[in-house]
């Protein structure tokens, strides 16, 4: 899925909500445990109540791999159940040495070597350019590179200052070098509205993908005032607060009803910048 086709993909469902599939076993509706692979089931309800209102889904690879093989079987048939109009990220987090990078890149976008190919994933840039090409050499994916991150400890070295810039606008500055605005997203957590502005003006026409709404505390409104770019340009997550709507048989229809607040929200604004 390209630029463009994201961008149609925003305006045909009047949302840029991304919604993180980030399940634990004890926060499951307990009636799902009867089944043979309870997260799928718990995944597979998420996404047939939903796809109509998100743009995106993002398993966060941790929660699956914490299970081993059974986990990494969970994540393969999440990804082969989301519809593939939608996009799909790969919540990884990856980086390092580019032999084992490209490994990487394999094995999140090599449907015949482990029967995934997700549409992108997020990447660490701390080891430099060798350990991001890897993933750019696929054609028509992307690289979501960590920029400005959501957490408490972001401001441990993201945001020190070295040769008059901030490390992660040495990080936008620097990626844009490597690949353009057709392969390369960053993610922005929802937590630094302040900064939104200032990164507009480094990568004005580069997709932002959000965490923070919701639990951590962020507000969409905020990040949307200099966030929005003319392509919209924002994959808005959110999980906790979606997933875990509700804990009955109606988990299901609960976690709709908050994605259908946060897309109503959504669309509100795409009418409001003109851009539905």
């Amino acid at each position: 899925m390209n630029k463009e086709q994201l961008f149609e993909q925003i305006q045909k469902k009047k949302s840029f909500l991304c919604i993180g599939l980030d399940p634990v076993l004890d926060k499951l509706p307990k009636h799902l445990l009867k089944y043979n692979d309870p997260i799928l089931e718990f995944n597979k309800q998420l996404i047939d109540a939903t796809y109509d209102l998100c743009i995106a889904y993002k398993p966060n690879t941790a929660f699956y791999e914490s299970r081993g093989v059974k986990g990494w079987e969970t994540l393969v048939n999440t990804w082969k159940h989301i519809p593939k109009d939608v996009f799909t990220i790969a919540d990884a987090k990856r980086g390092d040495i580019g032999n084992t990078s490209a490994m990487y890149a394999e094995a999140f976008f090599n449907e015949e070597s482990s029967q995934m190919s997700f549409d992108s994933i997020t990447v660490a840039p701390y080891m430099g350019k060798d350990s991001v090409s890897p993933f750019l050499e696929h054609p028509n994916k992307w690289v979501i590179l960590l920029a400005l991150t959501s957490n408490e400890g972001s401001q441990d070295f993201q945001i020190k200052q070295s040769d008059d810039q901030k490390l992660y606008e040495q990080v936008l500055t620097t990626s844009q070098k490597w690949a353009n605005s057709e392969q390369m997203m960053y993610v922005v957590g929802a937590t630094k509205p302040e900064e939104f502005q200032n990164i507009r003006r480094l990568v004005p026409d580069h997709f932002l993908l959000v965490p923070g709404i919701g639990a951590q505390g962020g507000s969409l409104s905020a990040v949307c005032q200099n966030g929005l770019n003319s392509r919209c340009g924002l994959l808005v997550n959110s999980a906790r607060n979606i997933i875990y709507a509700g804990n009955g048989l109606d988990f299901a229809e609960k976690a709709r009803e908050e994605a259908l607040v946060l897309q109503q929200e959504m669309e509100q604004i795409l009418i409001a910048s003109k851009l539905i």
